[in-house]
């Protein structure tokens, strides 16, 4: 008798993600922003260094950093110390303060670059006209953490987002205050996203008046 087509030893398919990690991609540590710094630096990316240092103060998702103008963030001949974002994914305005770093980098990248306020901050190489894509960005932090020494499976754009959120909280163990930073609808999300212990989480939160 023959096999079924539905039969489990009918067809043995490789898994979607066999060989790959899944699940959350690590927060950078403090030493390995000033690595990836250094890294940057010693091989004049200027433009990935604004780049990395824009996604680590903004603590914003890939497709929100990529789209970011120049009208976004500079003032006058300075760049802002404080910024606004709509959000792409749930349409909501979320503030940032760019730090000293990150504004001398971002300083030097557009005077760099040029253009007007409307332009993209990160143009395609391809089109001026269109920003960087997600893609693109995924693979410049792939190349930014193995330049580390780092294994590129274990982080992502997603790690930069988490950064300096994981940092916050360990320093303020303000679960609140990050859920505003990042701007999750609920506090919720922001216990998942910083894998944070469901017991001390509660505990915080039952503190904090909406």
């Amino acid at each position: 008798m023959g096999m079924s087509e539905f039969d489990p030893a009918a067809c043995v398919r490789r898994p979607w993600n066999a060989g790959r990690k899944i699940g959350a991609k690590r927060a950078l540590k403090p030493q390995q922003v000033w690595a990836i710094r250094f890294f940057l630096d010693q091989h004049r990316r200027l433009r990935d260094r604004a780049l990395f240092d824009l996604a680590i103060d903004s603590k914003l998702r890939g497709c929100d950093v990529v789209r970011m103008k120049i009208g976004d963030l500079v003032l006058g001949e300075q760049v802002r110390t404080r910024a606004i974002v709509v959000q792409a994914k749930t349409g909501k305005p979320v503030q940032f303060e760019l730090m000293s770093d990150a504004r001398a980098s971002l300083l030097a990248w557009l005077a760099r670059r040029g253009g007007a306020l409307d332009d993209y901050v990160f143009p395609s190489r391809v089109d001026h006209a269109r920003p960087l894509s997600t893609r693109q960005y995924a693979r410049l932090v792939d190349e930014w953490v193995d330049g580390v020494g780092l294994r590129r499976e274990e982080y992502g754009t997603h790690s930069l987002r988490r950064t300096k959120a994981s940092i916050i909280y360990k320093a303020s163990g303000n679960l609140r205050a990050v859920q505003i930073l990042l701007g999750h609808a609920k506090i919720e999300n922001t216990v998942r996203y910083l894998g944070v212990d469901v017991e001390d989480a509660l505990a915080l939160a039952e503190g904090v008046e909406v």
